[in-house]
């Protein structure tokens, strides 16, 4: 009786020893997964607060909520459904779509250059609105379809970094990374929304060095959003382009990456400094062809357009 009952519990500490790895493994599959997916994250964090600008304070958290829960919805009932079916019977459909998400990603990057080169400034566009209840409805319903292109960008960029998991592994990883960015994110977006609020009570009510830190943030939020800003934007150039060269090779294209990859096997050697100089010798032919292939969408969008502005995913710029 006592040999089954400690066999029991040796099975049961096996399978708990086995549960742990197998979170350890999820949790680390979903950090590779969403840090694929920064240049994005970087990107909707940083367009995210220009929603609420102009409103009334006490209005900024609810509505960031909402769009959140907004965000939230878009993720699991909508965008993880389609790619799970997707990764599990038309695999190669996954990678086509990436490389169609990465051409967006070199396509918003490059339309945000311009923008930055021809108004000499990294700031995103004003949604500054009047209050009430149906311009906030607005706002909020105009914020979700905007993530909704950003999260389908992550949760693909995520999906095909764990595509070759099984499929209960992959649909709990990407709902780990569904949360994570989207906590990650909102979180971010709350902090800096109210950074000028807090700024602006310590200026008025401090003493002379609370004073100072207070007149530092309400006058570091237009730089703090204007770097965000440009970091997304470099981002976007990189991991855009580095999705299309992967994917050329991926789906049977093997020169371009095959040259990459011989450069920075050579740079690999160099003493000390060899992984930093492979690392960014790849970094830069990514944004290189992120840029070039970013601008070439652009004119195309731009002369089907009619015009030099573009209207994507309910953003004008």
């Amino acid at each position: 009786m006592s040999g089954g009952l400690i066999g029991l519990l040796d099975d049961v500490a096996a399978l708990a020893k086995l549960a742990a790895s197998s979170i350890d493994d999820v949790g680390a599959a979903a950090g590779r997964a969403g840090a694929k997916a920064a240049g994005v994250v970087v990107d909707d964090t940083a367009v995210t607060p220009t929603y609420v600008h102009g409103l009334a304070a006490d209005r900024e958290l609810p509505i960031i909520r909402r769009i959140a829960l907004g965000s939230l919805r878009n993720k699991l009932l909508f965008i993880l459904p389609a790619a799970l079916v997707l990764s599990e019977f038309l695999p190669v459909l996954v990678e086509i779509i990436l490389m169609v998400g990465g051409a967006y990603l070199c396509f918003e990057g490059a339309e945000k250059l311009r923008h930055r080169l021809h108004r000499g400034d990294g700031a995103e566009p004003d949604h500054t609105v009047e209050n009430g209840v149906d311009q906030e409805g607005r706002v909020v319903a105009g914020a979700i379809r905007t993530d909704f292109i950003l999260s389908a960008e992550i949760m693909v960029i995520a999906l095909k970094e764990v595509i070759d998991e099984g499929f209960v592994s992959r649909a709990v990883i990407l709902v780990v990374v569904a949360l994570m960015i989207t906590v990650i994110v909102y979180g971010l977006v709350g902090l800096i929304v109210k950074m000028d609020d807090l700024g602006l009570r310590l200026a008025t009510s401090g003493t002379g060095a609370t004073r100072s830190v207070g007149r530092a943030l309400v006058g570091g939020m237009p730089k703090l959003l204007a770097g965000l800003s440009a970091v997304g934007t470099a981002a976007m150039l990189w991991v855009g382009g580095h999705i299309l060269l992967v994917g050329t090779d991926e789906l049977g294209w093997h020169g371009p990456y095959a040259a990459v990859h011989d450069v920075e096997d050579v740079l690999h050697h160099v003493a000390v400094l060899g992984g930093v100089l492979g690392w960014m010798f790849n970094t830069l032919v990514s944004a290189t062809l992120g840029v070039a292939v970013g601008f070439a969408v652009l004119a195309v969008v731009s002369r089907l357009a009619g015009s030099g502005v573009a209207r994507v995913g309910g953003r004008r710029r």
